[in-house]
């Protein structure tokens, strides 16, 4: 089970093969480096640890208006790298200060000092510390000294996909194509949150759905549309498809995401969920009535059914 850990619950110790990164979205071309850690790490018998940081550094050193929008919360994020072999996920408070840290200060005083480290793995263009200004030469002049071994992880292992977080997010939330969100990221899309009351429209018109609050303000939304999903409640999983938007056939406003799950009645207020992305069916849209709206969900559901039947 992997476990996350904030920096100052961490117990030091020397055997522990390691990575450094923000890794939102725990993508495809993060795997070469995830990969190479777990390997590293049976090989030594040792604990295989990625090392994170929370709020994301970007939000800290140029804030913008909304702040970065995430992949995966720290939740999510735990969850991926313990499917992936990470036994603990280490998280650094990033603030103001952590920022100014030199990336020599950074690997004596935390990484060596307090995380413990045999190996530390690493992306042949990774920079990190104050400015970005660690390298991998600040890396193996360290370990030379502190007594650990440094591996980098070469372009060729990491493969020649131009894949990353910034092109995942405006796949997902700008153009809405989630088969190429899933391609990158090597997994469906997935979605962390609570179910809350809604207006119980959906009921009215046959079709009953659960709102869905997201656990974190900057998680990333798709765009708005019909999606085929799956969600998992309290361990169990369920077919379904999920409407974002604000609902124009009822002159709403507020961007809501209501998910209607197939043969499904029970009552999951207050449940927490999972909410995983296979497909986008259509755009949302405003309809003449009830009569159209409900002869286009049958539609929607017939067709999210076949969809997730190929998964």
């Amino acid at each position: 089970m992997s476990e996350l850990v904030f920096l100052d619950n961490v117990k030091r110790e020397d055997n522990t093969v390691l990575t450094v990164g923000t890794f939102d979205g725990v993508h495809a071309g993060h795997r070469a480096i995830i990969d190479t850690v777990v390997a590293k790490a049976e090989e030594k018998k040792a604990r295989s640890v990625l090392v994170t940081f929370d709020p994301h550094p970007r939000n800290i050193i140029n804030p913008g208006d909304d702040g970065i929008k995430l992949l995966t919360t720290l939740e999510e994020r735990c969850e991926i790298l313990e499917e992936l072999g990470i036994d603990r996920m280490i998280v650094i408070p990033f603030d103001r200060d952590f920022s100014l840290l030199s990336s020599e200060e950074f690997i004596r005083d935390i990484i060596h000092q307090k995380i413990g480290v045999s190996e530390f793995v690493i992306g042949y263009d990774h920079h990190f510390g104050r400015n970005r200004e660690g390298t991998i030469e600040t890396i193996e002049k360290l370990g030379a000294e502190l007594n650990f071994d440094s591996y980098v992880v070469s372009k060729r292992e990491v493969g020649e996909k131009t894949v990353s977080s910034t092109a995942i997010r405006k796949a997902i939330s700008e153009d809405g194509n989630i088969e190429q969100a899933t391609k990158f990221l090597q997994r469906p899309y997935r979605l962390n949150g609570t179910v809350v009351h809604g207006d119980k429209r959906g009921k009215e018109i046959g079709f009953p759905t659960a709102n869905i609050k997201p656990d974190h303000v900057n998680k990333i939304i798709p765009k708005d549309g019909v999606y085929a999903v799956r969600i998992r409640i309290s361990g169990n999983w369920f077919d379904g498809m999920m409407n974002i938007g604000t609902r124009p056939t009822f002159d709403g406003e507020k961007q809501t995401l209501e998910v209607h799950l197939f043969d499904f009645d029970d009552d999951i207020y207050g449940k927490e969920v999972q909410v995983r992305f296979f497909n986008r069916i259509r755009d949302e849209k405003k309809f003449s009535g009830k009569e159209e709206l409900i002869e286009q969900l049958k539609s929607d559901k017939k067709q999210a059914q076949q969809l997730l039947g190929e998964h």
